[in-house]
Parts: structure tokens; C-alpha cells; sequence
């Protein structure tokens, strides 16, 4: 009798053990829809109301006052939020360990331009828009996205990666230590690729003349006899003019945008601890800076984001029509669907082989981020420089549609594997 009731008290143990797991998994999994979908709602409301004051039923947001906050969110809001968020948070030391964030973004370019072409040569999208669809598949936004995200996520008090201030500023500063490299990838890579449209007129193209062979009976005799006699001159403008076209061909007018004159200040200044202690600590002399920029850095994600969903007012416009559904669809599922989970692959395994810091959930969070964002905002800024503005717009429209539920899903896969 005392055996059966010792059995049953085992067997009874063992049932509200299993019982009390599944609860536990079930409310973790609960949990973990909670803090994926809301930061996603959010950013979806502040584009809803972006869109809405944009659209001609209300009308108080137009073109111009939109191309005017873009200017402001990049020229000053973007840049003061890195800045403060990077440099209070950057060391030499964290510097080294943080070496595998812009490794991660060269490698999510090289495997979603391999996806993008797998994708696209069995789509086989119209002639001039190959390279355009494998550049709108392989160049996520690793910057004002998961900014935006990771506010949003950090806001909430049930987030899994510590407290508010803690989260976001850490999380800020391991996406703003990605971006310089994401600026040099889409002013080299993305800009060479996408060369213009073979249709767009003469007139559109900025024609450059250079008159490389200039006959000697051209050639002033005054200015013969200077570069005969005045040597220096000569060899200083040699250099003068290798120093131009290494300036030329490395794009560095287009690389060095304020985001990243910011990035590379705060690294500079946040690894050398005599000029860390005169602007980034609380009691600094100079903190005053860092606190301004700190209030200016806030309203960049809510700014953005009404300038996000006015951006997309004119919706697909007729660029659709240009690019084709099936090859819009591809880049949907290209960019959205099978990008991901080739970065979730890159992750784990630099994870196995021992790249990243130990026990930092959110830096591995926001390496997966990178992998799982829409296409690039500022790709499309590239393309309608390029001569694809209207293409660019209607593939930024539809994957930024799709894309809030896309980011939902994949959220709440990260969460699941990292805690």
C-alpha cells in the first residue's frame, strides 16, 4: 500500500511538473508575440500617421515638407542620436570586440547579393532591371530601422534585455558601430551597379567632358615653358591631382555623410579616454554638448517615421507597372523570406566559432536584426541617383508593406533562440 502511494505521489509529481513546463513555455511564447509585435505596431502607427497627414484628405504634411524633415532626420537628428548613444558607450576595448558588426554587414551584402541573383535569374525580370532587383534583395537598412525597433523595444518595461536606458543605449550603439560600413557598401558596390537605364535620354545624363588629348599646338607656349622650368609646381600638381581622382573614384563626397562623420567622431572620441572624460561623462565641462545632442537624438525616431509613411503616400506609383508583379513578388520573398535565415545561419556559426562576446543577447539580437530588415531607404535614395527613382519607390512601397509582418515572425523566432 505504501509503495502504491509513493509510486502515484511520483507519478503525480512528475505530471504537474510537465504541466507546469507547458504553462511556462506557453506564457514564454505568449511573451515573446507581446515584445515582438508591439514594437512593430508602434513603428507601424507613426508611419499610419505619417501617411495620413500626407494624403489628400488631410494635407498638411506635402512633398516639400517632407523632403525637408528627410533633411533634418539626416543631417542632424540621425547624426546627434549616434553620436551621443556610440560615444557613451564605445571603449578601445569594446571597439575590439564589437569587430564582427561590420563583418556581419559585409557578409549579409555578399549573401543576399547571392540570393538576389539565384532569385532573379529564375525570374528573369525585364533587361534593364537585373541588377536593380539583386541590389533591392541584397542591401537591407541596418541603420534607421532597427534604431526605430530597438526604441521601441527597449521602451517597453517586460523586455528581456535589462532595463530602458541600458537596452537602448547599448542596442544604439552597436547598430550606429554598423553604418559606416553600409554607407562605403552603397556608395562603391550599390552605386556601381546600378548604372543608368539604357533608355533615359541624353539630356538627363550630367555629361562630363574631359579633354584628355589636347593637341601640342594647343597648348599656350607660356605655360610649356613654366612646366619646364618650374618643376615643384609640376610635382605638386601631380599630386593635387591623384589626390582628386582617389577622392573621385572612392566616392568619399557620398561616403562621408553627416551619419558617419558622426559614427567616426564618437569612435574617435569614445576611445580615448582623456577626451571621453571631457564630453561624454555626466560631470564633464563639455557635457553640455553631449546632453543637446542626447534631446535632439530623441525626436529622430518619431520624425522619421512620419516621414517614412509620407514617403509612401504616392504608393507604387507607376514604377510597378515598370518592374513587373512577378518580379516585385521576388523581391518581396527574396529580400523578406529567404534573406534571414542565410544571416541566421552566419550568426550561429560565428556564434559556434566564437566571434562574439559572451552572454550579450542584444549584440547577437542586433546582428540578426541586420539580416531581417526591409531594403535599404537610402538604396533608394542611391537608384534615384542612378536613374531608377520611380522603380526604387515602388519596390521600397510594397517591402515595406510586408515587411511588418515579416519583421513580427522573425522577431519572435530571435527571441525564442536567444532566451
Amino acid at each position: 500500500m505504501a509503495r502504491l502511494l509513493l509510486s502515484s505521489l511520483k507519478e503525480a509529481a512528475v505530471v504537474t511538473a510537465a504541466v507546469a513546463a507547458a504553462a511556462v513555455g506557453h506564457q514564454s511564447l505568449l511573451g515573446s508575440i507581446k515584445i515582438a509585435v508591439v514594437p512593430v505596431a508602434k513603428v507601424f502607427t507613426l508611419c499610419f500617421l505619417g501617411f495620413l497627414m500626407a494624403s489628400k484628405y488631410v494635407n498638411i504634411f506635402p512633398e516639400n515638407g517632407r523632403k525637408l524633415l528627410n533633411g533634418l532626420v539626416f543631417s542632424l537628428l540621425l547624426p546627434c542620436l549616434i553620436f551621443s548613444q556610440l560615444g557613451q558607450a564605445i571603449t578601445l576595448q569594446k571597439m575590439l570586440q564589437w569587430w564582427f558588426i561590420p563583418v556581419n554587414v559585409i557578409l549579409g551584402a555578399i549573401s543576399g547579393s547571392i540570393i538576389g541573383y539565384v532569385v532573379v535569374f529564375l525570374v528573369k525580370p525585364p533587361y534593364p532591371y537585373f541588377k536593380f532587383s539583386v541590389i533591392q534583395i541584397a542591401i537591407g537598412n541596418i541603420g534607421n530601422v532597427p534604431l526605430v525597433l530597438i526604441a521601441a523595444l527597449c521602451r517597453d518595461t517586460s523586455n528581456p534585455f535589462g532595463d530602458a536606458e541600458t537596452c537602448s543605449t547599448q542596442g544604439t550603439a552597436y547598430i550606429s558601430f554598423g553604418q559606416w560600413v553600409g554607407a562605403i557598401i552603397l556608395y562603391t558596390y550599390v552605386f556601381h551597379m546600378l548604372s543608368p537605364p539604357p533608355d533615359l535620354e541624353d539630356g538627363n545624363l550630367p555629361l562630363k567632358i574631359h579633354q584628355k588629348d589636347a593637341s601640342p599646338e594647343n597648348v599656350p607656349l607660356l605655360e610649356q615653358e613654366d612646366s619646364q622650368t618650374d618643376s615643384d609646381n609640376s610635382r605638386k600638381g601631380k599630386i593635387k591631382s591623384f589626390l582628386v581622382f582617389v577622392y573621385d573614384k572612392l566616392k568619399l563626397k557620398q561616403i562621408l555623410q553627416p551619419p558617419i562623420v558622426a559614427s567616426i567622431l564618437a569612435m574617435v572620441i569614445g576611445t580615448v579616454p582623456v577626451l571621453k572624460k571631457l564630453i561624454f561623462t555626466r560631470d564633464a565641462p563639455l557635457y553640455f554638448f553631449t546632453d543637446s545632442c542626447i534631446i535632439l537624438g530623441k525626436a529622430m525616431i518619431p520624425c522619421i517615421l512620419l516621414a517614412l509613411g509620407g514617403n509612401l503616400v504616392d504608393g507604387p506609383g507607376p514604377g510597378s507597372s515598370r518592374i513587373g508583379v512577378r518580379t516585385l513578388v521576388a523581391i518581396i520573398i527574396g529580400r523578406l523570406i529567404l534573406v534571414p535565415p542565410a544571416g541566421l545561419g552566419i550568426v550561429m556559426l560565428a556564434d559556434k566559432l566564437g566571434f562574439l562576446p559572451d552572454d550579450d543577447k542584444m549584440f547577437r539580437f542586433v546582428l540578426l536584426l541586420q539580416h531581417s530588415m526591409p531594403t535599404s531607404i537610402l538604396s533608394g535614395a542611391v537608384a534615384n541617383l542612378r536613374g531608377y527613382g520611380k522603380e526604387a519607390a515602388a519596390a521600397l512601397f510594397w517591402v515595406h508593406i510586408f515587411a511588418v509582418f515579416t519583421m513580427a515572425g522573425w522577431i519572435i523566432l530571435y527571441l525564442n533562440i536567444l532566451f
